[in-house]
């Protein structure tokens, strides 16, 4: 048996404009388009081309720093145009030879990523007054249709062959693995029978019954398409919070220090224990100076702290879930000074109708939730020197679990935990409850005690009784507990965790972003890993050569 293909050693998610191969930004006014225009021989891993406006997680991560550059450095875009360049092709969805020649872990990695991506357009949406139009110019498949299917509303050209689709069950043995069923029922509101018929069915659906069945907004024929889109992009951009004029922010490049156990950036540390397999995650608190109003927060741009620290923490856990698979546990840390962050967190949330401001907030808010779905178990650690303090406090909820040392005997020395705002329902969960409403099943009694104790530095005995923290060794006790708790998280089944995990971080109330990471956690992955996927004669494996798939007929 051959040896299962491995990822590169390393993928680096930091880029800019000047470095794309496969995107192209421009912005007139409060419109920005995003025009596909994928280099076949760009893929970021050897052994495939890119053909038919195929991606690959290159295509992906170029994606997701252009719409971070539309947030930040265009702050008077209101619509986002998606579109293709290439004639009759808007996008054929993630490359099918690049998904055969990759790992499983490879495979899931990418999935995520993508629907990551995805999300952070509704996001957007949702939160920023950023609308998206997908402007469908051609054959519009799988992945291709998945990133339409993310816009506000789309526009599908009726030129009697041009038609969307999701047609890798019939195809490739798989699901539309970023949202695709999801968004098809729980977002266009396709009724069950005829999503059945468009989920098994190849050739997808083209013209009015696109629109009949709700899988396209509009329709428009190539002579009038141009200007339909214009339209709906104008529509849109109506009663957007964005503002008419003003002056955006350089996103500079993410600098970091990088060696063989660890990742230095301004703000953040990591330092992986590879024998241990645990990565441990130190967020500091700002330091020096901070600004205080607008102008102050627009003249610091990319450097302002809280920004900084999201886009930081940010290129850390990717880096970490792509590059480090054997890493299976991270520790949560903070240090500095804790009223230095909620003096931070006051000035963001005086401001946060201010563009950057929101934006800011955004980063945050989708920084957090890349933590939440992350398939790692979260361990925080609240010691001596610790900043578990209004926004780095999330930290500790956002844990699995969450250990703070008790010195009851030292009470200068010992650590604290304070909650603000920041706490009950600014970065909440994919499900879009504060992960304090998670952690105590939006009981009204635990919430009223803990928004009581809001603004209090609490010792590890006071966290304890409010239900904060998991558990409050003494010193005495403290390093045997870590250590114990460490090792035998180690010793278990890294997918039996995975599933464990995903299931408690989200029980209770769910919405479509649970369902779709949910489901990719479970159904595509299990599927992805099935002979009849990626087997010798899996789907997968034989698309391209002219062979029939052989199928184990059993239903599992």
């Amino acid at each position: 048996m051959t040896a299962e293909p491995q990822p590169p050693a390393r993928v680096d998610y930091r880029t800019d404009p000047s470095q794309y191969r496969h995107w192209k930004l421009s912005v007139d006014g409060p419109v920005a388009r995003l025009t596909l225009d994928i280099a076949e021989d760009g893929g970021i891993r050897p052994g495939y081309k890119l053909k038919l406006n195929s991606y690959d997680l290159g295509v992906d991560i170029e994606l997701h720093d252009a719409l971070n550059r539309i947030r930040f450095e265009h702050p008077t875009v209101r619509t986002v145009v998606v579109t293709s360049a290439r004639d009759r092709v808007f996008c054929s969805g993630a490359n099918i030879f690049m998904l055969g020649v990759s790992s499983h872990a490879w495979k899931v990695n990418f999935c995520k990523f993508t629907n990551e991506t995805r999300n952070g357009i509704e996001d957007s949406s949702q939160h920023s007054g950023i609308k998206f139009v997908a402007a469908v110019n051609g054959a519009c498949a799988g992945g291709g249709y998945e990133l339409a299917l993310a816009c506000d509303e789309i526009v599908l050209v009726d030129d009697r062959s041009s038609a969307v689709s999701l047609p890798e069950v019939p195809l490739l043995g798989v699901l539309p693995g970023t949202g695709g069923l999801t968004r098809v029922t729980d977002k266009r509101h396709v009724r069950h029978d005829l999503a059945d018929i468009f989920c098994t069915s190849v050739e997808g659906v083209r013209g009015q019954r696109a629109v009949d069945w709700r899988l396209v907004d509009r329709i428009a024929k190539p002579a009038q398409f141009a200007a339909v889109v214009q339209e709906t992009a104008a529509r849109l951009a109506q009663g957007s919070p964005r503002p008419a004029q003003a002056r955006g922010i350089v996103l500079p490049r993410i600098e970091r220090d990088e060696t063989a156990d660890g990742l230095r950036y301004a703000h953040v540390h990591v330092d992986i224990d590879r024998m241990r397999r645990t990565a441990t995650l130190t967020l500091h608190a700002p330091a020096g100076p901070q600004p205080t109003d607008a102008a102050g927060i627009e003249a610091a741009g990319a450097a302002w702290w809280p920004l900084a620290l999201a886009r930081e923490l940010d290129d850390a856990i990717l880096h970490l879930r792509t590059n480090e698979l054997q890493i299976g546990t991270w520790l949560l840390q903070t240090a500095g000074d804790a009223q230095a962050v909620l003096a931070s967190d006051a000035t963001l949330l005086a401001h946060q109708d201010h563009w950057l401001a929101r934006e800011t907030l955004g980063a945050l808010r989708r920084t957090f939730a890349r933590l939440d779905v992350s398939s790692r178990s979260l361990f925080a650690l609240v010691q001596p020197g610790s900043a578990f303090a209004g926004s780095l406090a999330e930290l500790a909820f956002a844990a699995d679990r969450t250990y703070m040392l008790a010195l009851p005997d030292d009470a200068a020395r010992a650590p604290r935990l304070t909650l603000n705002e920041f706490n009950f329902g600014l970065l909440p969960l994919v499900n879009g409850q504060s992960r304090l409403q998670r952690r105590f099943y939006a009981e009204s009694a635990p919430l009223e005690a803990a928004r009581a104790a809001a603004g209090q530095a609490l010792d590890a005995d006071a966290a304890l009784g409010l239900g904060l923290v998991t558990a409050a060794p003494d010193d005495i006790d403290w390093d045997d507990e870590i250590r114990i708790a460490i090792e035998e998280r180690a010793a278990m089944s890294p997918d039996a965790l995975t599933g464990l995990e995903a299931n408690l971080r989200f029980a209770g109330q769910e919405n479509m972003a649970t369902r779709i990471f949910g489901r990719l956690t479970a159904w595509q992955n299990w599927i992805f890993n099935r002979p009849n996927a990626v087997g010798d004669k899996g789907a997968l494996k034989v698309y391209g050569t002219g062979e029939k798939a052989g199928f184990d007929w059993n239903r599992v």
